[in-house]
C-alpha cells in the first residue's frame, strides 16, 4: 500500500537555545565534578525527556530549597531564582551553581538599575511562572507591578505615574507584548523601556519562523512541555498567523493522527527546550506513514553560546 505524499515544512531555528544548552551542561558537568546526588531546584528547563534523562544520571529535582540536604551542591534552574534563594543556600553554606539564562540575568540587572534610580517597575508577564517569580523576587515587595494583558494596565496603581519603567519575561508573544507596551506607553508617557528587546533572540526567532511557516500549512505541531511558556507560545503564533490547527506534543506518541487525516501540509517548530532527538523522533513518525517531502524553512541562524560558571571549568 503507498503512503499519501506530505509536506512537512520544519521551522528553523527550532529546539535547545543557548540559555537551556548551558544550563544542561551545568547539571551534567556538576555531576562529574561533585558526584550523584546534585539537587536542582525546579525543573532546570521545562521538557520532560530532559529532566528524566538528567535523573537518570544522578540528579534530583525539588521544587524548594528546604528540600535539598546542607552536604550537597544545589543548581538554580534556568528561569532564575529570587535574591533570597542563594542568600538563604549561602547562610546554610551549601554549595551552589546558578544555571539562570544570561539573558534572564540582564533582565534583572535591569530591573536592579532602575531600582537604584528610584523607578517603581512594572514587568509584563506570567503570574506563577518561575521566571516571573525569579525575576520580581530581584526586588523588594510592591516595587514590581504585574501585568498579563493589555487590558492589565488600566488597572495600574504605581506610586508615582511618573517614574516607572517595564521589563518582560523573556519567553513571551513579540506581538501581545508590543500591544501591553504600547497600553503603558500611551497611559505613562514618561515610562523608560529597556534599552535592547527583553524578550530572547531565540524566543523571538523561533515565533519569526513560525509566522514564516503558518500561512503554508494546514497543520502545525510544536513539540515542546505544557508547562513551557517559550513552546504554548508558538502554538499560539501560529493561530494568529492562519493554522487554525495547531497543537502543542510533548512526543510522537501524542500525535493525533486521525486529526490531520487528509492534510497535505503540516509545520513543525520545537520550543527552545525541546532537544534534537524529539525533533528527529517526531519527522520520521511522519516518515513511518507519509511519502515525506522535507522543506526547511529558515528565517535566521543562531550561532550564540554562553560559557558555564567558572567554578565547573575548575578541577574537584
Amino acid at each position: 500500500m503507498t503512503k499519501p505524499p506530505l509536506t512537512l515544512f520544519l521551522a528553523a531555528p527550532n529546539g535547545f537555545c543557548a540559555g537551556v544548552d548551558r544550563a544542561i551542561k551545568i547539571v551534567e558537568m556538576a555531576i562529574e565534578k561533585w558526584g550523584a546526588p546534585i539537587y536542582v531546584r525546579h525543573e532546570i528547563v521545562h521538557n520532560k525527556f530532559v529532566v528524566d534523562g538528567l535523573r537518570d544520571k544522578g540528579a534530583v529535582f525539588v521544587e524548594e530549597l528546604e528540600d535539598c540536604p546542607d552536604d550537597r551542591p544545589v543548581i538554580f534552574s534556568a528561569h532564575g531564582v529570587a535574591k533570597a534563594v542563594p542568600a538563604e543556600a549561602s547562610r546554610r553554606e551549601m554549595v551552589y551553581v546558578d544555571a539562570t539564562c544570561p539573558l534572564v540575568s540582564k533582565v534583572h540587572i535591569e530591573a536592579e538599575r532602575h531600582f537604584a534610580d528610584g523607578l517603581q517597575m512594572v514587568m509584563i508577564g506570567h503570574a506563577g511562572h518561575p521566571e516571573t517569580i525569579g525575576t520580581m523576587g530581584q526586588l523588594p515587595d510592591g516595587e514590581v507591578l504585574l501585568v498579563e494583558t493589555a487590558e492589565d494596565v488600566a488597572s495600574l496603581s504605581p506610586r508615582n505615574p511618573d517614574r516607572l519603567a517595564y521589563i518582560t519575561q523573556t519567553t513571551l508573544s513579540v506581538d501581545d507584548t508590543a500591544g501591553i507596551v504600547a497600553a503603558l506607553n500611551a497611559r505613562f508617557p514618561k515610562i523608560v523601556g529597556p534599552h535592547k528587546e527583553d524578550i530572547c533572540y531565540a524566543t523571538t526567532n523561533r515565533q519569526e519562523a513560525v509566522k514564516a511557516v503558518a500561512p503554508k500549512v494546514q497543520a502545525l505541531l510544536v513539540i515542546g512541555a505544557p508547562n513551557s511558556s517559550n513552546s504554548r507560545r508558538l502554538v499560539e503564533v501560529a493561530r494568529a498567523n492562519g493554522c487554525d490547527y495547531s497543537m502543542l506534543v510533548q512526543r510522537a506518541t501524542e500525535i493525533d493522527w486521525r486529526a490531520i487525516e487528509g492534510v497535505s501540509a503540516v509545520g513543525l517548530t520545537a520550543g527552545a527546550s525541546a532537544p534534537q532527538v524529539l525533533v528527529d523522533e517526531v519527522i520520521n513518525a511522519f516518515r513511518d506513514r507519509y511519502e515525506v517531502t522535507l522543506d526547511l524553512v529558515e528565517t535566521a541562524q543562531e550561532n550564540i553560546e554562553f560559557k558555564v560558571p567558572r567554578v565547573l571549568r575548575e578541577p574537584a
